[in-house]
């Protein structure tokens, strides 16, 4: 993935004059000190950074505005450590234009029950002044995360970093750029949408190109870059000939080598981050991008199949909410293909015709190359491999003409039983949660999409804030889902989101 900005957030504390200043200075050195250990902790993948105790309407509206205005802010944590009258907030609120986290913490972790006094008790009172903080975010609706316990317990630590890879989500939905290479699928309805709306909602530029015109600068690629590319993937990867001829096989992976080099060339001249493609246009390419398209995904870049903006744009999201996790998974566009029925071992098949993201991958990946009936070129060659075993999230985005709904789904990805010798795609293999019957009805009744936004990395709760800051409905499938009370939920959101 292209290099993320160092982005930080801002460590704002509340407080007030009233208390003189020796308690607005020990209100000061226990924030920062609450700074430097939050950074020191190892657990947060961004900076936090102090800022002086706000305890005037002047002083807190010109902090946010500051905020706002500094393109490393992705986000600013507020804290009372004493009271703080919350009209003070109003006008700064009002103007605030980033994420917002409520951490509802306190200095010391024990109450002091030998020397507790009543200096003590006006001074460390987050009890009191969260309480009129949150009051007014509640009046104003604002949208925050709240995250309460004591700021050294490790599981409050990953609350925040948790948080923070959704505001830089939230911060970098709006420099999402897709390219979308031709159009949509004909006559399919999933897959489309107000490309106008989701700019308002999410900040993505959705943009068509000719298919010939990108094919353009797959031609320029030169024979000495193609070729080293072919190196590359001749020694990244097994070979899987499967009796084809080693020299004609060979030169079907340069193609994507070209394919893959061209496309990015493209995509960084004319600053896309996502791209989708579409089998039934391909122009003057020689074949379907396959292997090319996997390797862009690897690198961070979101795609759809079939023209599916949608997801290419979410893919996208989840790579950049998670780009540089520690012992990342990793996300891909999956599409669901088919059923195993069989009692007690229930599942579904997730792979696509060629183009699922390596970066999902366990074990070997190889390179095959087998005709495809779709398309109407030569036989492309791409990745094949099973992917990872162990808990994600699958996610879809749909249109449903008035609104946009999220989707997000808890599944259990496992092992194919059985060998599947005369498949030549990748694949990933999941359960959805609760169980396969009752997950698979409340996806068909909150019309779910068959392309999905797959991530290992990722968290449904994540997403879920994700779409409460963007202002969208999201409904959850989990291990606590029943379809009557799903189905009360959906005619909820009819009426709160329309």
């Amino acid at each position: 993935m292209s290099e993320m900005k160092k982005y930080q957030f801002w460590f704002c504390t509340g407080s007030q004059d009233l208390y003189g200043d020796e308690c607005l200075a020990h209100v000061a050195a226990h924030s920062k000190e609450m700074v430097e250990g939050l950074n020191k902790s190892g657990v947060l993948p961004f900076e936090i950074v102090w800022k002086p105790t706000l305890i005037t309407n002047e002083l807190i509206r010109k902090t946010f505005n500051e905020a706002n205005n500094d393109p490393d802010c992705a986000g600013v944590i507020t804290w009372m450590h004493t009271f703080s009258p919350a009209k003070s907030w109003i006008l700064g609120l009002q103007e605030f234009r980033k994420p917002l986290l409520h951490l509802h913490t306190q200095y010391n972790e024990e109450i002091p029950y030998a020397t507790m006094d009543m200096d003590f008790m006006n001074e460390n009172q987050a009890a009191h002044g969260d309480r009129e903080y949150a009051h007014i975010l509640s009046r104003m609706r604002i949208e925050r995360k709240v995250v309460v316990g004591f700021w050294k317990d490790s599981e409050v630590q990953k609350k925040i970093a948790s948080w923070m890879r959704t505001a830089i989500g939230i911060m970098e939905s709006s420099h999402i750029r897709v390219c979308r290479v031709a159009d949509n699928m004909r006559n399919v309805a999933v897959t489309e949408g107000d490309k106008v709306e989701a700019q308002l909602k999410f900040g993505w530029e959705i943009d068509a190109y000719p298919v010939n015109e990108i094919a353009e600068a797959v031609a320029a690629v030169s024979a000495s870059d193609t070729n080293a590319l072919v190196d590359e993937y001749y020694s990244k990867y097994d070979i899987c000939l499967e009796g084809r001829d080693p020299e004609e096989f060979k030169k079907h992976v340069a193609v994507q080598a070209q394919i893959e080099i061209g496309f990015e060339r493209f995509l960084k001249e004319k600053n896309y981050q996502a791209i989708v493609t579409h089998f039934g246009d391909l122009g003057a390419l020689k074949q379907l991008p396959g292997l090319a398209i996997q390797r862009l995904m690897e690198k961070g870049y979101g795609f759809g199949a079939e023209g599916d903006w949608k997801v290419a744009a979410m893919v996208r999201l989840m790579k950049i909410m998670s780009a540089g996790m520690k012992d990342a998974k990793g996300s891909s566009m999956l599409e669901d293909y088919t059923y195993n029925l069989v009692k007690g071992k229930e599942g579904i098949i997730q792979a696509h015709m060629l183009e699922i993201c390596p970066s999902i991958s366990d074990g070997p990946i190889q390179i095959k190359c087998q005709p495809l009936s779709m398309g109407d070129r030569e036989d492309p060659a791409r990745l094949v491999f099973q992917s990872k075993t162990g808990a994600g999230i699958a996610t879809s985005l749909i249109d449903l003409g008035n609104r946009f709904r999220l989707i997000i789904q808890d599944v259990e990805c496992k092992k194919v039983e059985k060998p599947l010798p005369k498949l030549p795609t990748a694949i990933n293999f999941w359960t959805p949660q609760p169980d396969f019957y009752t997950g698979t009805e409340a996806w068909l009744l909150a019309g779910g999409a068959h392309h999905t936004a797959f991530s290992y990395d990722i968290t449904a709760e994540q997403m879920g804030d994700w779409a409460a800051a963007m202002g969208i409905e999201a409904v959850f499938i989990d291990k606590n889902t029943n379809i009557r009370d799903f189905k009360k939920d959906l005619m909820l959101g009819e009426v709160f989101y329309r």
